[in-house]
């Protein structure tokens, strides 16, 4: 599908042609939503897990680097609550380096099955090293070792070298099962809006962002 000699782009047409929110979703109504965005959270999660939505915990992760242009990447919640949203992350990988000089992001989950966005936006804050370090070891032996490399986003030239330096990182992790990476770091996103948006096929979808106040939220519904 490539541009025409006319002009027009049969890839466009195509996009336009794919029906979207063609299915049974659910309603939303604000005026009943929590008072803490972290409940309706939870409970559109709990939602797509027992719906079976495959990795209902991913979540992609957007900051800015040094010159402000943008990047994003998808990861996993590690875990939420009325303090904010957590990930862990290399401190010298891409996004560790970007979230020390501007300590700000943005979170996006979708879970289409359901037409569901939420969008979170706030300070980055890095959590204690004890905490970083249980999670840290609570992850699968070939993830910490690929973590002590310390090479994450660097260019590969050989695929035989990464394997090797993986066995030489697994075989470390063997001798000292408690080693831990002082760079891996437990950051909460302690949040300063959080949008939730339920599609609908009329195109009227709905919106509503809860806007931190003081020690409170303020929900406001936002035009679709």
């Amino acid at each position: 599908m490539t541009e025409t000699g006319h002009g027009t782009s049969a890839v466009r047409d195509w996009l336009r042609g794919i029906e979207v929110f063609a299915r049974p979703l659910p309603d939303f109504a604000p005026d009943e939503a929590p008072a803490e965005p972290s409940e309706l959270f939870l409970a559109w999660l709990t939602e797509a897990v027992r719906a079976g939505v495959p990795d209902p915990h991913a979540m992609t992760l957007s900051t800015v680097d040094e010159a402000g242009d943008p990047d994003a990447r998808v990861l996993i919640l590690k875990n939420v609550d009325a303090a904010g949203f957590q990930f862990a992350m290399h401190g010298g990988s891409p996004k560790g380096v970007q979230l020390a000089g501007t300590p700000r992001a943005a979170l996006t989950f979708y879970w289409a099955e359901f037409g569901r966005q939420v969008r979170i936006r706030g300070t980055v804050r890095p959590e204690p090293a004890d905490r970083s370090a249980a999670d840290f070891l609570a992850r699968s032996a070939t993830a910490r070792a690929e973590a002590l490399l310390g090479r994450q986003s660097r260019y590969l030239a050989d695929p035989e070298e990464r394997d090797r330096a993986l066995r030489d990182s697994l075989a470390r992790i063997e001798a000292e099962p408690e080693l831990v990476d002082p760079a891996w770091t437990l950051c909460t996103v302690v949040p300063d809006t959080v949008e939730f948006w339920q599609a609908a096929a009329t195109r009227l979808h709905t919106r509503l962002r809860y806007e931190r106040e003081g020690a409170g939220w303020q929900r406001r519904q936002l035009w679709s």
